[in-house]
């Protein structure tokens, strides 16, 4: 098949990502608003033969100080056939555009999945001593095209950070934890619950946690909890500007792209979350809650609350997104898998995030920059 790649239209790139089954939400036209410190822009492949839009990816560039060059990144893009033979056929078209248009490096984030550990191995992982990461297990599930896509990408000149990406090591998460819902009922998705999470959320319906959606009015009540988490967990919050922006860009694209979660107990808000929604996956964004009344669980609530919504929704996946590689229960991030884990879903590596210097002298700089910030 042969391939013309120009820039499209954001209504030509929104058709085409409501015609598939599902893509990343960094994909969407919108996302673009919500990154508004980057210039974007909207790719489209074409088949030659058909004149038919095949694949969509969001660029966003940001200029190099005091230059007028940029660093391109797709992020968990673009949206193409990862496995086509021809994977060259896609990729040196969107090279040559963004070399003129000034980029001097390209990043991308390929949504192709190389493998998968069920809850149930990642259980006996954590019990077993010798086992210190994720890489330490033998995965349940395997995609052997995955590897071919990654000797595609090398054999081009694409390249991956010297850690191959673990954990965090990427700008997005390498490791995600979702919980299947395609073909599955809700009763067995609760019944793949660990007891220690069956035993919270009845404990929250007990003590009378209840769990509303909010609006964009709510966004200053999130703010309040999700500095709480922010000081509690020692991050830099983003600012309340930030999800109004994120909550104007989606919605208005789609009326159901965010929404809004609080569990509350006796009128007071406990707990709260973002969801993001693009076809069959949904997405448990960000996270916050109180430092007080946690004995009621409203987290656990809160999750079930949003999971039952997903599958209403006919999602196919619930993604609880990020997870650290590391099973070593001294790990400060090893919380967040164990809190995960207890879903009963599944962890899955992503082939990570790949550069392609386009001007290795700038590329090696900025890669310094990076590593000194």
């Amino acid at each position: 098949m042969s391939l013309t790649l120009r820039t499209i239209s954001r209504e030509q790139h929104l058709a085409y990502i409501q015609s598939l089954p599902a893509a990343s939400h960094m994909q969407v036209p919108a996302w673009a608003d919500v990154k508004a410190e980057w210039r974007s822009e909207n790719l489209g492949w074409f088949d030659d033969r058909t004149g038919e839009l095949v694949g969509v990816g969001l660029v966003l560039y940001r200029q190099l100080p005091k230059i007028k060059r940029y660093l391109a990144y797709l992020p968990e893009g673009p949206v193409i056939n990862w496995y086509a033979p021809n994977l060259q056929d896609w990729m040196e078209p969107m090279l040559a555009h963004l070399k003129q248009q000034g980029a001097f490096s390209v990043k991308m984030g390929p949504p192709v999945i190389i493998r998968r550990w069920d809850a149930t191995s990642i259980k006996k992982g954590i019990q077993d001593p010798d086992v210190k990461r994720l890489r330490d297990i033998e995965a349940d599930h395997i995609e052997p095209r995955a590897f071919e896509v990654a000797d595609k990408l090398r054999r081009m000149g694409w390249q991956q950070g010297e850690d191959g990406g673990a954990g965090f090591g990427d700008v997005q998460p390498r490791y995600v934890f979702q919980v299947p819902l395609a073909n599955r009922s809700l009763e067995e998705v609760h019944k793949n619950f660990n007891q220690l999470w069956r035993r919270n959320i009845k404990k929250a319906e007990k003590a009378g946690v209840e769990v509303v959606q909010g609006g964009y009015h709510d966004l200053e009540e999130w703010q309040r909890l999700y500095e709480i988490t922010a000081v509690r967990d020692h991050f830099r919050p983003r600012p309340l500007s930030y999800f109004q922006r994120m909550w104007a860009a989606l919605n208005n694209e789609d009326p159901n792209r965010m929404r809004l979660y609080f569990a509350r107990h006796n009128g007071v808000n406990l707990s709260a979350a973002t969801m993001l929604v693009v076809g069959g996956h949904v997405w448990y964004s960000y996270g916050a809650s109180d430092n007080i009344g946690r004995e009621v669980r409203p987290s656990n609530a809160m999750q079930w609350a949003m999971l039952r919504d997903a599958y209403a929704l006919g999602a196919t996946v619930y993604d609880l997104r990020g997870i650290s590689d590391s099973l070593d229960e001294s790990d400060h991030l090893f919380g967040l898998i164990q809190f995960k884990v207890g879903t009963g879903g599944q962890a899955a590596e992503y082939l990570g995030e790949w550069d392609f210097p386009l001007n290795k002298l700038l590329h090696k700089a900025l890669d310094i920059y990076m590593s000194r910030r």
